[in-house]
């Protein structure tokens, strides 16, 4: 049975979300139909755009994501920091970059005058807002919802594109997070629609090399900081070219019709996330296949179960058996 979101989300327990949307439809999301013969590979323009465009307005970094002919992957991380740190007037600018607001918040930004009554609807417009700004389950509906709309348009048909919800799961420590970023980053290779990373369209993983190559990381994508310290900046654990690395090895080892080997750079950062190459080769390949619910170490899921009120963690023996040496 399907759990609301309420029962999925815990703040205290991680920022790291993965989720994943499906188109309901026989026609694909992007790229060609193979039973019409339509190229629809244009699409996946549209939602790329709107995952990037989306970050800059919701207090939601985007770690990883990969769109895919009938579906899409997103490794977010939700800054709720962030959103508390925004003054009014910054939440209601970042709202109203989405969103059309209200009439009054308008007004407010332009400090037009406002009688009591009106100012208390303005403020209960921003503590809405800034709550909607950190919820994945909005940052979601706003991406499907014009995606959608926009598909349904060029099909000349109405009713549901996507399925009626997205499916996302806790990421609740470093390990489970990276695997997961690894997962989604090597989907295209998976799927044989590209033979390397560099050459994986509308991915994360093609923006970060890209980058790399320039000395830079992608100002849309959540950067790797390097590893933790004190005065710690919002960012992913090890560096960018580490994990590059580490998803060039792995994508050469899952190709059939490649030989690979994990690098001594990959293998001590599978070191440190205790993690046998072997398990990590499982994880990235079957990821969404083996773990259903939240992901991590055990203490980790015991803790975020107690905290949700779960009577039984779900996925505990794969968590155990996959994500410890």
């Amino acid at each position: 049975m399907a759990r609301s979101r309420q029962t999925i989300v815990s703040l205290e327990d991680t920022p790291y979300y993965h989720c994943c949307s499906r188109v309901v439809r026989k026609a694909f999301l992007c790229g060609i139909d193979n039973s019409t013969g339509e190229n629809y590979e244009h699409r996946r323009e549209w939602v790329d755009s709107r995952i990037l465009e989306l970050a800059t307005i919701f207090a939601i970094d985007i770690c990883a994501y990969a769109v895919m002919s009938n579906h899409l992957h997103v490794v977010l991380k939700v800054d709720a920091e962030k959103a508390k740190k925004w003054s009014d007037e910054e939440v209601l600018i970042q709202w109203h970059k989405g969103f059309k607001g209200t009439l009054l918040t308008h007004k407010y930004l332009k400090e037009e005058d406002l009688n009591q009554f009106e100012l208390q609807t303005v403020n209960e417009c921003i503590t809405e807002y800034r709550k909607r700004l950190i919820d994945i389950s909005w940052f979601m509906r706003s991406l499907s919802e014009p995606i959608a709309r926009m598909a349904n348009k060029e099909d000349k048909c109405t009713g549901r594109f996507w399925e009626g919800r997205f499916k996302s799961q806790a990421l609740l420590d470093e390990a489970a997070v990276l695997a997961c970023m690894a997962y989604v980053d090597l989907n295209p290779i998976r799927a044989k629609m590209t033979a390397t990373p560099e050459t994986s369209d509308y991915t994360s993983i093609k923006r970060r090399i890209h980058s790399a190559m320039k000395g830079e990381q992608p100002t849309e994508l959540l950067p790797f900081v390097g590893n933790e310290r004190l005065n710690m900046p919002n960012g992913l654990m090890f560096s960018v070219k580490d994990y590059i690395v580490l998803v060039e090895d792995t994508g050469r080892i899952i190709r059939e019709d490649k030989r690979g080997a994990i690098s001594s750079s990959s293998q001590d950062i599978l070191n440190r996330l205790n993690i046998p190459a072997d398990n990590w080769l499982k994880i990235t390949t079957e990821f969404g296949a083996l773990f259903k619910g939240a992901v991590g170490a055990l203490p980790a899921l015991t803790e975020y179960c107690e905290h949700l009120d779960r009577k039984r963690r779900q996925g505990a023996a794969n968590c155990q058996r996959w994500l410890c040496a």
